[in-house]
């Protein structure tokens, strides 16, 4: 058995597949769960509206395969970011961030990645920022009242592109609630542009990581990488987290390949595999 659970993003499959067929085919390569997306597209945030039964339906079939949905992207903020300088897109956010709430609740969902933004189509200023941290606060009460747990995604934008960045708001917030969800991949590109070390800036956030994307990047580019082409240095990288007691991980990729998708699903989680140690430890 191993001593860590390993996800899957759900994007990294067809999105022709159904809930079944996903959880069914994770299950057969050895995943131990899936990580919804709720992204920026009228698509997929209209899963916030899903009935109950739908719902129930999900959950359902996550038991029967024992692979359940067990944490949600939330980057739907890309478009209605918590700081924007727009009143009715800030109302906009909060009752995204309330709904996505509501849905982890109603699907057994505890850790929420929330995406690392003040905004994103529009200019960064102290008033975005402002309006950023009132609103995560707010978010971070709704999210300890219902007990699901809010973990920053370092993004691929200066503004939480680190783990050090992030843990500013972890201890402004001060909240159990809020924690640390890492990208590596953009972590490494933080790095590679700001000359710092991306084992050295997940340390920083010790205590505070909830789970970890493993996903590949290259300078300048961060998403759609095959594993291996990259520079992330996953074994460092794993080797760190486990030492500092993460057992969490989400393998992080996009179904760009209509063909070969589902070979391409194999390949990568065996690569990854591959990078866990074998002298696997407790904390120390």
């Amino acid at each position: 058995m191993k001593n860590y659970s390993l996800g899957i993003y759900e994007k990294a499959m067809s999105p022709f597949l159904t809930w079944d067929e996903r959880m069914r085919l994770a299950k057969k390569i050895g995943f131990d769960y899936i990580e919804m997306s709720i992204d920026e597209t009228d698509e997929r945030l209209s899963r916030l509206q899903m009935s109950r039964m739908e719902r129930r339906k999900i959950v359902t079939e996550g038991m029967k395969h024992n692979l359940p949905v067990g944490s949600i992207c939330l980057s739907g903020h890309r478009r209605f970011p918590m700081g924007s300088a727009d009143e009715a897109i800030r109302r906009r956010g909060m009752e995204i961030m309330e709904s996505a709430i509501d849905l982890a609740c109603d699907l057994g969902v505890r850790i929420i990645q929330i995406a690392g933004y003040d905004v994103y189509y529009e200019q960064s200023t102290e008033e975005t920022k402002k309006w950023f941290l009132e609103n995560l606060i707010k978010s971070v009460e709704m999210a300890a009242k219902r007990g699901v747990i809010l973990g920053f995604e370092t993004m691929e934008t200066p503004f939480l592109n680190t783990v050090k960045k992030c843990m500013y708001y972890i201890e402004l917030v001060n909240s159990p609630w809020l924690q640390i969800y890492p990208d590596i991949g953009n972590m490494t590109n933080a790095a590679a542009a700001e000359g710092g070390d991306a084992v050295s800036d997940l340390k920083t956030g010790a205590g505070h990581i909830l789970a970890i994307h493993l996903k590949e990047t290259i300078p300048g580019k961060f998403r759609e990488i095959p594993f291996g082409t990259g520079h992330v240095e996953f074994d460092k990288i794993i080797r760190a987290a486990v030492r500092m007691g993460v057992r969490r991980f989400t393998m992080e990729m996009w179904d760009t390949d209509e063909d070969n998708w589902e070979r391409n699903l194999w390949k990568s989680y065996e690569f990854l595999l591959s990078k866990f140690p074998k002298d696997y430890k407790l904390r120390r």
